[in-house]
């Protein structure tokens, strides 16, 4: 499709005015020419990679596991089955399978595809035929006649067609935008897909990473409670203040209340299971996960950041959504411009069924309309005007969108190089307690140290593992925030989410 502002590129020369107003009157004559900017996809903005500096290459050994981006990477599109979990990639399945959210974007896609195929329909003849029979009176007094008024029966056969010559494409640019609507709903079937198994994902591993919090709270809480009973007796016996027996009974009450609260997050992680997967609470068990079921991936992709562009759903919808602003442009601009239409008729006429093909009673009529607006008191001009800002303003937002996703992948990046550090100080400080915790066995042993102490340094190895597991959680989700960020591999699926 060429855009109207291409008919006047080049000046007029001697011998090509000729050659112009035939190219014109042939785009004319076949519809070809649309008006309005033909939309093409922004380029990709021009860097080698994400972070500011460099992106990391690998991140530190944390838990047996040092991360390496590989990149130009290809990204799995069963990419949660790199966690090498059977149990997981069973609830992802199901939740493909059974999820509303995503049968019902799935429904809008195949909506909005129905639609498209309906508007190629402006692109054909529209005919009708008509058949009618009646019983009429004719009163000739109605014309100044003195006849005698006649009863009489009259059929009719009718066929007639029409054809609407886009000549400036207005019909090309709506259809174009019913087009783009269809590339929207497909990336948001795409991004309800990546949403919901991230979710699955996500849900799964907080869900051990509450159940292991709650096992080493309730140990801390059993040792406290150790600690409370001797503190008591130490004061009995005069060898210890009263206030150390408060100061245990608090921070005894403290980690009481954090179980109630962690049962609370285990059970919303169950419950949201549940509803991804298409059920209420009532009717679903989770199974148990824990961490002991889940590997965390080590070879990462990074996609190159003109494929990124063409990856992730939000960049395609906001992509779509400005090459249907764009189409309406055009869509607005050919309201302002003559409109053709050919039209034709034939009907045959009889008072007798017999008689119905005569000759005397045939009738065809063939023509063409052709309609410009003169005056609308601004409103054709006025709703250009509005389609115009209405693109700069799509434009401007598929900008922000790019912007954000390549910051998100740039904070994705970074935060797994740093959570394997952090995970790294957490491992070393839970060695540190667990050395400590058996020296005071060892010296608890020999005599040279209370059974106090001993309680002591094993609350202190609890709160690190507890501090363990929640570094730990944060790597594993932080993983997943960056599978989302490529997009999900839906495209190198072979099987569509749609």
């Amino acid at each position: 499709m060429c855009g109207a502002n291409e008919m006047a590129r080049a000046p007029s020369r001697p011998g090509r005015v000729a050659r112009r107003g035939a190219g014109i009157g042939l785009c004319v004559l076949l519809g070809a020419c649309a008006v309005g900017p033909n939309f093409k996809p922004p380029a990709a903005p021009q860097v080698s990679h994400y972070a500011s500096g460099e992106d990391p290459q690998r991140t530190v050994a944390a838990a047996g596991v040092a991360q390496h981006f590989t990149s130009g990477g290809a990204v799995s599109a069963n990419w949660w089955k790199l966690f090498k979990s059977p149990k997981l990639d069973a609830l992802v399945e199901e939740a493909l399978a059974r999820n509303p959210g995503l049968a019902a974007a799935q429904a809008s896609l195949r909506a909005s595809q129905d639609s498209l195929r309906s508007g190629y329909g402006i692109f054909y003849p529209q005919a009708a035929a008509d058949a009618r029979a009646s019983r009429q009176r004719y009163a000739p007094v109605a014309l100044g006649q003195s006849a005698p008024p006649s009863i009489f029966n009259l059929f009719t056969l009718s066929a007639s067609a029409s054809y609407a010559l886009d000549v400036f494409g207005g019909e090309r640019r709506a259809v174009e935008g019913l087009s783009a609507q269809v590339d929207f709903q497909r990336a948001t079937v795409e991004a309800t897909y990546l949403m919901l198994v991230a979710n699955v994902v996500n849900a799964v591993i907080a869900k051990a990473a509450y159940g292991a919090e709650i096992e080493a709270t309730q140990q801390l809480i059993g040792l406290q409670r150790q600690q409370v009973q001797l503190a008591q007796v130490q004061y009995e016996s005069g060898t210890a203040a009263y206030s150390n027996v408060l100061s245990l009974k608090t921070q005894l009450a403290t980690y009481e209340a954090s179980i109630p609260q962690l049962e609370q997050k285990l059970a919303q992680s169950d419950d949201l299971i549940a509803s991804l997967l298409g059920y209420v609470p009532a009717q679903w068990t989770t199974p148990k996960i824990g961490f002991e079921d889940l590997s965390l991936p080590g070879d990462l992709p990074v996609s190159v950041p003109s494929d990124l562009v063409r990856q992730r759903p939000d960049i395609l919808m906001a992509q779509a959504s400005a090459h249907a602003a764009s189409a309406q442009v055009g869509v607005a601009t050919a309201a302002m411009l003559p409109g053709i239409t050919l039209t034709g008729s034939y009907s045959a006429n009889s008072i007798r069924t017999s008689e119905l093909f005569a000759a005397n009673g045939r009738a065809w009529s063939f023509g063409a309309d052709l309609t410009a607006p003169i005056f609308e008191g601004g409103s054709l001009y006025f709703k250009r005007k509005a389609a115009v800002e209405d693109f700069t303003q799509a434009m401007a937002l598929y900008r922000q969108t790019v912007f954000a996703a390549f910051a998100q992948f740039a904070d994705t990046l970074r935060a797994l190089d740093h959570d394997a550090v952090a995970l790294g100080a957490e491992e070393e400080a839970l060695r540190s307690a667990q050395q400590a915790l058996h020296l005071v066995q060892t010296n608890y042993e020999a005599g040279l140290a209370t059974y106090l102490d001993v309680l002591n340094a094993d609350a202190q190895y609890r709160e690190a593992l507890i501090n363990e597991v929640q570094a730990a959680a944060l790597r594993y989700q932080d993983t997943v925030a960056l599978f989302m960020a490529l997009g999900g591999g839906w495209w190198n699926g072979t099987g569509a989410p749609h």
